[in-house]
């Protein structure tokens, strides 16, 4: 009994690991597009798709015994397909963003991504909101729209982010394939594409990739790793933590980009956004209480069945 407990712990202790570790790496990834922000976000995303699945494609080959079979049916293509223009459109906002210097707002997006999943979950899905929910959803509302209000324009990059990762998320929920396998043909259905597109500006003499030295090149090709190991790690997280635990490991990288954006690359962040960014602190705060509160109740609800 006593070495089941551990194994388990183990296992749970090395999955929270894991989340961290992806979640870190998450919020760092400014660093690496401001190292290679001279080259336009289309070129890094063409080249951020070609070497991922390059690399995902080898570490399925290698995944000898335990091989997921494809099944491509007219479904599961359509479903794969929108995931990958989902993840492409995430990708080239986030890239444009961090290039031109918006990392506090890319930050702002991935803060209010959780909410925009539950509402989606809400809309799309007839899933229920509790109260505290609800309030956590009006608080990061209030906030987007008190930015909006003092700054006469949308935060579209914020918006664009979160309604681009949540929709792909309610896709990956649905979706049938395992991460490793879905994520491959996610990549294999933008390969071409991007290939063509790199070929293309390369023989017209306006790719980057043949005029940067080794160093940058290999920077470039570094987006493969780069891009699959946090989801390697992402995934070895799932399958040992609860979500509610996961769920609040993801604000971990939005508060790195924050903290990035502001401390290391000065981005202005003044009094007005301090308190559109705080009432959407407060509706983290809110809904990481809420799910901690709600996982306790039902872990102790058994217990009181038995008693």
């Amino acid at each position: 009994m006593n070495r089941i407990r551990t194994s388990s712990s183990g296992g749970q202790g090395a999955g929270f690991w894991y989340g961290i570790a992806a979640y870190a790496l998450w919020g760092v990834f400014p660093v690496y597009f401001k190292l290679i922000g001279f080259v336009p976000a289309d070129q890094i995303i063409a080249h951020r798709i070609i070497w991922s699945f390059v690399l995902l494609a080898v570490l399925r080959m290698a995944a000898i015994g335990g091989r997921e079979p494809l099944v491509l049916t007219p479904r599961v293509a359509a479903m794969y397909a929108a995931a990958a223009l989902l993840i492409a459109v995430n990708w080239f906002i986030y890239v444009w963003a961090v290039s031109h210097g918006f990392i506090v707002e890319t930050s702002l997006g991935y803060f209010i991504t959780p909410l925009v999943q539950v509402l989606i979950g809400v809309a799309l899905l007839g899933e229920r909101l509790r109260r505290l929910q609800w309030t956590a959803v009006a608080l990061a509302v209030t906030g987007v729209a008190y930015l909006a209000l003092v700054y006469g324009d949308v935060p579209w990059i914020a918006i664009g982010l979160a309604m681009s990762f949540g929709t792909y998320s309610l896709v990956k929920k649905t979706a049938p394939l395992g991460p490793l396998l879905g994520l491959t043909l996610e990549t294999g259905i933008l390969f071409l594409p991007a290939l063509a597109f790199v070929i293309a500006i390369e023989l017209r003499g306006n790719g980057f990739f043949h005029q940067v030295g080794p160093g940058t090149e290999l920077l470039i090709t570094a987006a493969g790793p780069i891009t699959t190991l946090p989801l390697v790690l992402f995934a070895a997280a799932v399958r040992r933590i609860p979500l509610s635990t996961l769920g609040i490991l993801q604000f971990f990288s939005p508060t790195l980009q924050f903290l990035l954006g502001v401390l290391v690359y000065k981005e202005p962040f003044n009094r007005q956004q301090f308190v559109g960014f705080a009432f959407v602190w407060a509706a983290v705060i809110v809904f990481g209480a809420e799910g901690l509160l709600n996982r306790t109740q039902r872990q102790a609800a058994p217990q009181q069945n038995v008693t």
